[in-house]
């Protein structure tokens, strides 16, 4: 009798970070939404190379296993951007609220709370309402 398990997204995946990363601020040394992955250009770069102790690259087996893939939380992911889609949603998915504005957002949400369903980004949340949950 096998016992089906979770689904789980965790792996041994390293953080790419582009070459000299710590030693410019404006490459994202101390902010962390600025340290992207640039592609090494030179000619004779040590990185691009693949030498050793400069770390890794992307590469083609760094994905995630086709058994997680499009998994957040052990859950199977629906992206909805109206409330029409969301009625063609299985019982067993999560949904993720596309861009979508305020008063579309609202609907979705009551309509996903009314069906059951897990909202995975319901707590995306603008800047006015952060400040009102604050006072």
């Amino acid at each position: 009798m096998m016992v089906e398990e979770k689904k789980t997204t965790e792996r041994n995946k390293p953080k790419f970070l582009r070459t000299d990363w710590h030693k410019k601020i404006r490459l994202g040394k101390g902010v962390k939404k600025n340290q992207k992955w640039r592609g090494a250009k030179g000619r004779q770069n040590k990185f691009r190379l693949g030498r050793k102790g400069r770390g890794q690259r992307p590469k083609v087996g760094w994905g995630a296993d086709v058994s997680i893939k499009n998994f957040v939380e052990g859950v199977k992911t629906v992206r909805v951007e109206n409330v029409t889609e969301l009625s063609k949603v299985g019982k067993e998915a999560g949904i993720v609220i596309g861009r979508v504005g305020a008063k579309k957002r609202a609907e979705i949400i009551a309509k996903a709370n009314e069906m059951k369903l897990p909202i995975l980004n319901k707590f995306k949340m603008r800047v006015e309402e952060k400040k009102e949950a604050v006072e």
